[in-house]
Order: C-alpha cells, then structure tokens, then sequence
C-alpha cells in the first residue's frame, strides 16, 4: 500500500486533528494504522491516558490500555523525535508488542521515546484539539497509581483517510471509516494480555 501521499483526519470530541503520514520512516506501521482507521476499528474509542505536558493515548478496544486489535505488528523504531504533536505506537515492555493503541506528544520534547517507539505522523493541524484532549481533568488508575485518566471521555468520532491531490495541494476525501519534561517514568506503554503495565 503506498501511503505517500496519504493523511489522516480524525474527529474527536473536542476537536479535529490532521495527521500526516511518515511512510520512508514507518511504512508498515502508517500502513497498518490507514488499514485499521478505513476498517472503522478507531471510530468510538476513547483517549482513556491523558498525561498533560507529556502523551494522550487512544486505540485501546477496551478502553483500559489492556486491548487490541488481536495481531501485533514488527517495532520500526527510526530517527523521527518525540516532540510536540508527533504520533507513535504505543507499547508493552516487549518491542513487538505495538498493535493499534498511539500516542501523540503534548510535550514539547520527549527525548527517552526516541527510538524505543515508532513515530509514524505528525499532528499537521489541531494543536489546539491537542492541548484541550491533554488539558481534562484526570484521575489516578488503579491498576498503575498514575494520574492519566480522563474524569469525562473524549472520543474518537470517526477517522477518515484522505488523499493529497499533489498537483492542486488540497486533499481528496478517499475513504470515510464511519460516523516538555515527561514524567520520568511515564512511558506510552499498553497493558497486555501477557502482564505487561505502564512503564
């Protein structure tokens, strides 16, 4: 799948966000990401990790940070760096853990990601949606003791994948799916079947 020219909108609660796609960085990951956003696997999910100044989180079919999408998909960790508005896979402590949960950094730099997650796109337009999904009150989770969960969802309506008309610069809606300093020991991780937990 060649997902060059490729961008990802997606319509949450409080906002809409424009991704663009890093396939010479990614491509099985972007490729994996475009296959789940048309199949409507994102449409509903809820950020259920919000970390203000570090990550928000989203792609977990259950909500917890525990589920996915029944597959897990090869690391392709690169040189992109984990600043403000970059898009990466989250994970368990095993590297080939990753599956369909991601990350989007708030902060403004979070150098301990680079190279131990995939960054795959970046935030093009909606830092504002960012900062206002990262700026929820939110609660401590009882299974990590950290405060990362939001007190009211914030969900993701629909992701539609578009395609850059190059020649005139506008995007041409494709396929429509359906209706800073970090926390030093916060890492984008998911829970998983196996035991893993935030790291």
């Amino acid at each position: 799948m060649d997902c060059t020219d490729l961008e990802a909108v997606v319509e949450t609660d409080k906002g809409q966000l424009r991704f663009g796609f890093l396939p010479e960085a990614a491509p099985a990951t972007v490729a994996n990401f475009v296959k789940l956003a048309k199949d409507g696997f994102y449409d509903g999910l809820r950020f259920h990790r919000v970390i203000k100044d570090f990550m928000v989180q989203s792609g977990c079919p259950r909500g917890d940070g525990t589920g996915g999408p029944g597959y897990t998909i090869a690391p392709e960790f690169n040189d992109t760096k984990h600043v403000r508005g970059t898009v990466s896979m989250a994970r368990g402590r095993h590297p080939n853990s990753a599956g369909s949960q991601f990350f989007i950094v708030h902060g403004e730099a979070v150098p301990h990601c680079d190279g131990q997650y995939t960054a795959f796109a970046r935030v093009q337009d909606g830092l504002d949606v960012l900062d206002a999904i990262a700026s929820v009150p939110t609660k401590i989770a009882s299974e990590t003791g950290e405060r990362s969960v939001p007190v009211e969802d914030i969900v993701i309506r629909s992701i539609t994948i578009e395609e850059r008309d190059v020649a005139e610069g506008d995007p041409v809606a494709e396929v429509h799916s359906s209706e800073p300093e970090a926390p030093e020991k916060s890492n984008p991780a998911q829970n998983n079947e196996a035991g893993d937990t935030h790291g």
